[in-house]
């Protein structure tokens, strides 16, 4: 299946950024390694934090693991993007314009993770770190040979400005970093972060993951003398201080990052082996189906395939036959997910559970799984789906005396019923679907009168909108459509172009979309993000539903001032059942493996990294003798 962009949190306009909401957990601690003199307050300066306590690495270490570290550099690697871009300024992305897929890759955090542990950072701009127990500050150290491209150093003004101008103009960072209440100055090198209180042990990682600007840069001039505007969308090519620089870009159609033959980081250990290809090319196709032919066509290296019909039967052509293009699925071990019809319960139609809970019933998964997707996905049960933070059965233990704390404000079914999604399949099990499906909207107040299902007081129609914005999502749209009208609701399935689509996201004007939400295996402050109260009326939050609701707001900080890691299972498992039991979307399908096509062009590392899925282009290389025989291009 092919999801709308803006949902896929690692591919978003917004997660062009270096940090990325989610992903960093709630359990930070200070890895064990040796220790520098004492900061302020008393705290020892790390190399490294852990969300589970030690790190895999020391300080001192020479690389990662699953890196190459003799890997060759050079060649170009030629990837997809869909839809368009206009803007190179990250400050703005996901709210101003659409962000170019490579600006991100041209900036660098105070860390950057291994993708063989999990939600462990160690220091890249940074080259140590230091909180005390109580998490109620946390102070990073830039290393003195960080470098702009311009050959200026990086420093705490940078840090500072940076944070500012996120928290100024992106709801979705202004939210993230509301807990920092002020950064600061305190060495030449060293600058403070200040949280407004103790026992986050989320937010020392948050801030190591924040993206540096260039202050000095943004605060100058154009060639044209103008002042730039760090809260206007520009095309101007950015500074950055990573591996790579923008090379060249045509407006709406590519874009080219080349690799900075001087990068002041090239040596580092979190950086060897790494950032191998001397160019990356972003090459943009407003639709999915025009990209898969780019694809077979050989304008294209790499292609992440979503899916499952493509998978089954487009790459029945000549090179793969040849076995110049390889075909290979790679495990996601990282994350889990909620993918599902999303509705938008600000609108009166969708307030009632039963209502919400009816259009579930109306959904026959096995039938689509069957004629759309070759039987290749498996049902969705959890908003941590894939992961051990999933629910399951009956609440018990620590998770049931959490729930206790709530009981008052969440549906009964928490307590007494296992969740799960109805099941079709069959002649038998959709009449019985729908005849429950008919009964909830009954009891919610509506009634069928000529075929049309109305608001029993006042005659209303019940209409909804099904909204996307990738053509290729529409046939899942379409497929619902008929059981929906079956129950008497009236429906319209309307693809619109990106641009209008993030535009309507961002008022909430919408009844229904497809929403993503990807889970790490440490979740944390961005469920504030994703349910919390005050994120549903955030233009542009990841609130997409408009939750607010004071028992699952309780549950969200249960979940990130969690003690260890058994208490976050079960605080999290807790957060999933009231979820799933208020009935907030329609579940969808998911498949736990990625599924990518390439030229055989590459080298790679033995295994890719446990938790990195394929770690491409990240850690591969241009391979010489096999792009000799595959042809196409030198």
């Amino acid at each position: 299946m092919t999801i709308s962009r803006r949902r896929l949190l690692k591919t978003s306009a917004f997660a062009a950024l270096t940090p990325v909401l989610g992903g960093v957990g709630s359990l930070p601690a200070i890895g064990a390694a040796e220790a520098q003199p004492a900061a302020a307050g008393g705290a020892e300066w790390r190399h490294a934090l852990s969300l589970f306590g030690e790190v895999k690495y020391p300080a001192g270490f020479q690389r990662f693991d699953y890196v190459n570290p003799d890997a060759p550099k050079g060649g170009t690697v030629r990837q997809i993007a869909l839809g368009t871009f206009d803007n190179f300024n990250i400050a703005v992305a996901g709210v101003k314009g659409n962000i170019a897929s490579a600006v991100g890759l041209i900036y660098e955090s105070l860390t950057t993770p291994s993708l063989d542990e999990v939600s462990t950072e160690y220091g890249l701009l940074a080259e140590s770190v230091s909180h005390p127990e109580d998490y109620s500050w946390v102070t990073y150290r830039l290393r003195a040979e960080a470098k702009w491209h311009d050959g200026k150093a990086v420093t705490p003004e940078d840090v500072i400005f940076s944070l500012d101008s996120f928290k100024k103009h992106s709801p979705q960072y202004s939210a993230y970093y509301s807990h920092v209440v002020k950064a600061e100055k305190v060495g030449d090198r060293d600058v403070k972060f200040t949280f407004d209180g103790p026992g986050n042990r989320e937010l020392p990682q948050i801030v190591g993951q924040l993206t540096v600007l260039p202050k000095h840069w943004w605060e100058g001039t154009n060639a044209s003398g103008q002042k730039r505007d760090i809260g206007s969308t520009t095309l101007e090519l950015p500074l950055g201080s990573a591996a790579y620089r923008i090379k060249d870009f045509a407006p709406g159609r590519n874009v080219v990052i080349e690799r900075v033959k001087d990068y002041w980081g090239a040596k580092l250990a979190v950086n060897v082996g790494k950032y191998n290809f001397d160019e990356i090319r972003y090459e943009y196709f407003r639709d999915g189906t025009v990209a898969l032919e780019a694809f077979k066509g050989d304008q294209v290296d790499w292609r992440t395939e979503n899916s499952a019909k493509n998978w089954a039967t487009a790459y029945d052509f000549p090179a793969v036959k040849e076995k110049r293009v390889i075909l290979e699925e790679f495990t996601n071990r990282s994350s889990g997910v909620m993918q599902g019809f999303a509705m938008n319960i600000r609108r009166d139609k969708f307030k009632d559970a039963r209502v919400r809970r009816a259009l579930n019933f109306a959904f026959d998964f096995e039938e689509m799984n069957k004629q759309i997707f070759f039987g290749q996905y498996q049902r969705i049960s959890s908003y941590f789906h894939g992961t051990e933070l999933a629910s399951s059965g009956l609440p018990e233990g620590k998770e049931l005396e959490i729930l206790e704390t709530v009981r008052a404000g969440v549906p009964p079914e928490v307590f007494t019923k296992p969740y799960t999604n109805p099941v079709g399949g069959n002649a038998e099990n959709v009449r019985n679907n729908l005849r429950e499906a008919t009964q909830l909207l009954k009891a919610a107040g509506y009634e069928v009168r000529d075929r049309k299902l109305v608001n029993a007081k006042t005659g209303a129609p019940f209409e909804v909108e099904l909204l996307g914005e990738d053509p290729s999502s529409e046939r899942i749209a379409l497929f619902f459509k008929p059981s929906l009208e079956r129950l008497g609701i009236g429906v319209n399935v309307r693809t619109i172009d990106a641009t209008q689509y993030e535009n309507r996201l961002r008022s909430w004007d919408f009844d229904i979309v497809t929403s993503l939400w990807g889970e790490s295996l440490s979740p944390g402050n961005e469920q504030r993000e994703f349910w919390g109260s005050r994120a549903a009326d955030a233009p542009g939050s990841r609130n997409v539903i408009g939750i607010k609701d004071a028992a699952i707001d309780k549950l969200i900080e249960r979940v990130i001032f969690t003690k260890d890691r058994a208490d976050l299972v079960a605080a999290t498992k807790a957060l999933d059942r009231v979820l799933l039991w208020n009935n907030f979307v329609v579940p969808q399908f998911t498949y736990n493996k990625i599924r990518t096509a390439r030229w055989d062009r590459f080298g790679r590392p033995p295994e890719p990294p446990k938790y990195g899925q394929s770690g491409f282009p990240t850690i591969w290389w241009w391979d010489a003798e096999k792009a000799a025989k595959t042809g196409g291009r030198s």
